[in-house]
């Protein structure tokens, strides 16, 4: 490590405190929702859901401005907008990966026993009226991908990376990442309620964000650090995720085949960058924004 490496890394604050702040923001809306049995369909529950799944976005942003100088929030920002970042290969990973990994599972299922009736009744509506898929799009987008993203890999990674290799960093934010949705399965009608706690689907969701995260770091690394990259991988992921793993079968086996990617993608890029770059990327673009 150089000397440059060195002071980059001393003036990042530990991410600790940052995972405190989210967990503690994100858990006091939805502990309170899960105890009292507000479902998000009411007016409580939606504004309660809400506000949790702000809590990344919103801590990224203050942790961000009282730890940066003036070129650090400027590159922040920059990162979040810069689509130059984004080459056109890995532009073509972000929105061409997840279609094509979900169809493999999609297929694995229906060779071994699925139905493919449920898939059918899925993509009816938005077969008999295309437009509709636009406001879906556009919901799953700013709930999910782009709050979440603002905190993930717009603040936090960095800090990790500073500190482990980009492997290890991975690992331990998609941790975070996981049990910070673990609330969710006990509040009526989310998208977790409805797929059942402690069920098998349950243990896949806590165990794929771990590989999940790793391809998260994977393309964060290669698109110079691109917020946007990972908030439209993210939202590649849930989106495709939504439209056809509808059952236990295709969520399995979409699990193994996120597993078998990042376990891939470790050994073929390195675990210490998960780049073609050896040198310390991360710090090095660190310093330049």
């Amino acid at each position: 490590m150089n000397e440059h490496s060195a002071s980059t890394r001393k003036s990042l604050p530990s991410p600790w405190l940052f995972f405190a702040a989210v967990l503690g923001w994100s858990w006091l809306f939805w502990i309170p929702a899960a105890i009292l049995g507000i479902s998000v369909q009411t007016s409580a529950g939606a504004v309660l859901g809400l506000l949790g799944l702000l809590g990344p976005m919103v801590c990224g942003i203050v942790f961000i401005h009282l730890t940066q100088d003036e070129q650090g929030r400027r590159g922040y920002w920059l990162r979040i907008i810069d689509l130059k970042r984004i080459g056109v290969r890995w532009r073509l990973i972000v929105f061409l990966f997840v279609p094509a990994l979900m169809t493999v599972a999609v297929v694995l299922d229906l060779v071994s026993g699925g139905n493919w009736v449920l898939f059918e009744k899925t993509a009816a509506p938005f077969l008999s009226t295309p437009l509709s898929i636009i406001p879906f799009a556009f919901a799953i987008f700013f709930i999910g991908p782009f709050p979440e993203e603002l905190g993930w890999r717009g603040y936090a990674l960095d800090r990790l990376q500073t500190r482990w290799n980009a492997l290890a960093s991975s690992l331990i934010l998609g941790a975070v990442w996981s049990v910070w949705h673990w609330p969710l399965f006990f509040i009526k009608d989310t998208y977790q309620y409805n797929q059942g706690a402690w069920s098998l689907w349950f243990w896949l969701f806590f165990v794929g964000i771990i590989p999940l995260a790793v391809m998260f770091t994977w393309i964060f690394n290669n698109t110079r650090r691109s917020t946007l990259a990972v908030i439209l991988f993210h939202f590649m992921v849930v989106f495709v995720d939504e439209l056809v793993n509808l059952t236990w079968r295709t969520n399995l086996y979409s699990t193994i085949l996120w597993l078998l990617a990042a376990i891939s993608v470790t050994i073929v890029w390195g675990a210490k960058t998960l780049t073609h770059d050896p040198c310390g990327v991360v710090a090095h673009d660190i310093a330049s924004d």
